[in-house]
Order: structure tokens, then C-alpha cells, then sequence
């Protein structure tokens, strides 16, 4: 018998999309990520520790730069200086139809879940909802939302590297949990949700 071959290494980098965004979440720009996490440690410490109010701050902000531009803007004027180098301040039309092509298969694929477990009855699938849904609650129950955020970013910004650097190890150890979970799941399949009896479509029809 010939050795078995190692299975192949996914490229962390290529399913994350292979973009900026990759690039960012395994620290291969470190300036994205350095502003990333600073930024949601400052938003996280403003909100949550200094009291400050959301809606509060972000109008405080903007009014401060349309005040800190419309000064500029005249002084420029008067003393013949070029006027504050802003972009153009519009969204093309490709971004528009990207963001809606993505949130339209993301929708999509939510009503397939549900369709899944509604009529198709697969409690494999409704188990897994479940569980996943209880598990946010769980989870949420301990923080609010902004510190989920912060705690995200931060879990993005360190779960993909570590993998890439350990990808053998960490996929050994997820092989076999899988497998527990595989056994545990075909016990409670066996011992209880095959004995719930289900109408056939033949008897719907007839009724």
C-alpha cells in the first residue's frame, strides 16, 4: 500500500476573496489593519467607556468638518488660495449593482433556509439554525452590540492568521470534532427523529 497523500493546503488568501480585504485580515498590509483595529478600539472606548452617544458624536463631527471647510473655502477665496481638495463625492453605478447582486443571492439563500425547513421539513438543517441562532442569543445575552463589533474585528483580524500559520494542526483537530459531531448527530437521528412521523405528499393531496 502506498502512503496516503497529505491533503492539499488551502490558500487562506484566496478564500477570503484574494483582494484588499485579504490582504487586510492576514496582515499583509499592515497599515489597513493597524487603522482597522485603532479605529474600532477608539469607536469601541468612545461609546462604550466615555459615554459618548452615537448619533451625538457623528453630527458633532460633521458639523466640525462642513464648519472647518466652509472657512477654508472662503479664506481661499479672499486670499487666492486653491480650494480644499475634495473628490468627487458620488457612488458609481457598477458599486450600486455589486452591492445589490450580493445582497440579493444573500437574501436568496436566507428564504432557501427557510423554505428548506418550512416545507421540506429537514430537521438537519432546522438543528443548525436553531442551535446557531440560540448561540447568538447566548453570546449577546453577555454583550451589547457594539462590543460584538469590536470583538468581530478583533476575532477577524487574528482567527485568519493564526490559521494560515497552523492550518495543518488546527485542521486535525477540526477533523475530529467533526467526527464526534458526526456520531452525536446520528445518535439523536436514529433514536429520535426518525421515529417523529412525517405525512407523505400522497396524504396531504387526499386531505
Amino acid at each position: 500500500m502506498g502512503e496516503s497523500v497529505p491533503p492539499r493546503r488551502i490558500s487562506v488568501h484566496q478564500a477570503l476573496g484574494g483582494g484588499h480585504v485579504a490582504d487586510v485580515l492576514l496582515w499583509k498590509k499592515w497599515s489597513g489593519g493597524v487603522l482597522l483595529l485603532t479605529s474600532t478600539a477608539s469607536s469601541w472606548f468612545l461609546f462604550e467607556r466615555a459615554g459618548y452617544n452615537l448619533l451625538s458624536f457623528v453630527a458633532n463631527v460633521l458639523l466640525l468638518l462642513v464648519v472647518i471647510l466652509f472657512l477654508w473655502a472662503k479664506s481661499a477665496s479672499l486670499l487666492n488660495r486653491p480650494l480644499p481638495p475634495l473628490p468627487d463625492m458620488e457612488i458609481s453605478e457598477a458599486s450600486v449593482v455589486k452591492a445589490a447582486d450580493a445582497l440579493h443571492a444573500w437574501i436568496n439563500r436566507v428564504l432557501s433556509i427557510a423554505r428548506d425547513i418550512a416545507i421540506g421539513r429537514n430537521w438537519k438543517l432546522f438543528l443548525q439554525v436553531a442551535f446557531c441562532l440560540w448561540l447568538v442569543s447566548y453570546i449577546g445575552s453577555f454583550f451589547n452590540f457594539l462590543t460584538l463589533v469590536y470583538i468581530g474585528v478583533v476575532l477577524s483580524l487574528s482567527v485568519p492568521v493564526v490559521y494560515d500559520k497552523y492550518q495543518g494542526h488546527i485542521d486535525e483537530k477540526l477533523l475530529v470534532a467533526n467526527r464526534a459531531i458526526q456520531t452525536q448527530y446520528r445518535k439523536i437521528d436514529d433514536s429520535i427523529l426518525k421515529k417523529i412521523p412525517l405525512r407523505s405528499n400522497k396524504e396531504k393531496k387526499v386531505q
